[in-house]
Order: C-alpha cells, then sequence, then structure tokens
C-alpha cells in the first residue's frame, strides 16, 4: 500500500512514522508513506496557502490552487488514480473498523491534512472522494488524525503483525470489545490469574474469553449491541 500525506506540518508527522508498527511496516516494503508539504505548491514569493474566509469569520482556508496543483502532481507521478483521496475533518464519517478494513484493501491513497479553518468547499466538491473524522471533537490540524488513519490501516495489511490473529481478534472486529488479558506472574498483590486462562482447556478458555468480551461490550458500549443482547450479565 502507499500512502501520499499533504500536510502543511510535515515535521509534525514523520517522527511516528519511523517507530514501532509503522517503521517495521515500511521497513518490510509492505507500507509506502510520502510527506508532502503543501508549501512546496505555495502561491508567490512567500509560499501562500491560505486566506481569510469570504462571508467573514475568524481563521484561515487552505486555498484551492496549492491544492489542486498538488494532488494533480502527486496523480501524474502516481500514473493512475488514487484509489481513495481522504480529507480528514471533523464533519466526515467516523473512523471505525470496519471502515479500516475496507480502506486497507486499498493500493494507493492520498490523505489530506486540514488545517486552520479547513480547506476550499470546491477542492472538497471536486478532487475528495471520501471525508474522515477520528471522532466528535476539533484539533488544531489534521496530522494527528492523518497518522491514527494510517497506523490503523496499517497494522492490518498482511504481513505487517508477525502474529496475523492479533489483529483479527482486536476490539470492533466482530462488533465486540477485547477480552481482558492477563501475562505472568500467576498471581501478585493477593490477584490471582483467572484458573481457566491457567487449566489448558482451549475450548473453556475460548468460551470464557466470549462471555467477558460481551459483558464488556454490554457495560462500556451497549450501542454496538443489538436489543436483545444489552442486558445480561455474568455478574
Amino acid at each position: 500500500m502507499r500512502i501520499d500525506l499533504v500536510t502543511v506540518l510535515p515535521d509534525l508527522v514523520r517522527s511516528p512514522l519511523e517507530h514501532s508498527i509503522l517503521q517495521r511496516a515500511q521497513d518490510k516494503g509492505l507500507v509506502e508513506v510520502h510527506v508532502h508539504n503543501l508549501r512546496d505548491w505555495g502561491l508567490g514569493r512567500y509560499r501562500q496557502i491560505d486566506d481569510a474566509p469570504y462571508g467573514g469569520g475568524g481563521g484561515m482556508v487552505l486555498r484551492p490552487e496549492p491544492l489542486f496543483a498538488c494532488i494533480e502532481a502527486l496523480q501524474d507521478q502516481l500514473g493512475q488514480p488514487y484509489d481513495e483521496v481522504i480529507y480528514l475533518t471533523p464533519d466526515g464519517e467516523t473512523l471505525t473498523q470496519p471502515l479500516a478494513n475496507a480502506l486497507s484493501l486499498n493500493e494507493n491513497l492520498l490523505l489530506i491534512a486540514g488545517h486552520y479553518k479547513g480547506i476550499d468547499q470546491r477542492v472538497r466538491d471536486t478532487l475528495v472522494t471520501r471525508e474522515v473524522s477520528i471522532g466528535d471533537y476539533v484539533l488544531s490540524g489534521g496530522e494527528l488524525p492523518a497518522l491514527v488513519l494510517i497506523d490503523a490501516l496499517a497494522r492490518l495489511i498482511p504481513g505487517v503483525i508477525g502474529d496475523a490473529n492479533s489483529a483479527l481478534s482486536d476490539s470492533f472486529q466482530d462488533g465486540l470489545l477485547d477480552f481482558p488479558s492477563y501475562t505472568r506472574p500467576a498471581e501478585f498483590r493477593d490477584m490471582e490469574v483467572p484458573a481457566v486462562l491457567r487449566s489448558g482447556d482451549h475450548g473453556a478458555i475460548l468460551e470464557w474469553r466470549e462471555v467477558h468480551r460481551l459483558d464488556k461490550t454490554r457495560t462500556r458500549r451497549p450501542d454496538l449491541l443489538p436489543p436483545s443482547d444489552r442486558e445480561e450479565s455474568i455478574e
């Protein structure tokens, strides 16, 4: 998978891309992430990229000319249309695990990290194919949401995570939250690991995990469950 990220703050996003799973994904050649500074397509001597909004009001809006020039140049460089041109914005569709699963099947994605009061609507109407939000709150820019999306996608690419079953059993993959996890020691400060997890009985372990996943989902995110499954509890 190739991901191109357009931002006005390239230094902000580079460090997270150079560590942990994202770094390993790139080292293995499974994911390419290319960061592009929108100011390279800025206007005039001072590389202007923003201006005051028509109609008045506070804040600045990213101008259409740099964004059109940037995206069209990257499109020509790629040599084919991007599978998706995604704008990270609070008023986009909420990022969910099913959406991440679907996007991870693409080969080429272009992400636009908004800034200030957003981007000119003509870019959204003409070039953007999908708008994504990571939650119902506002950040200073789209760089952190873009990194969240990249991380969510990269770990789903086959070969990025050593244990493929780990990603498949994550919270939300099948509509439920994850089960409680324990490791050594078996007893710590008078708190013991449940006996069933130390029993070696894989059937009983699977059953225990499913019961606790369902109970955690009922308690914390009942909205994920159909009404018929929201009442019962293991307590």
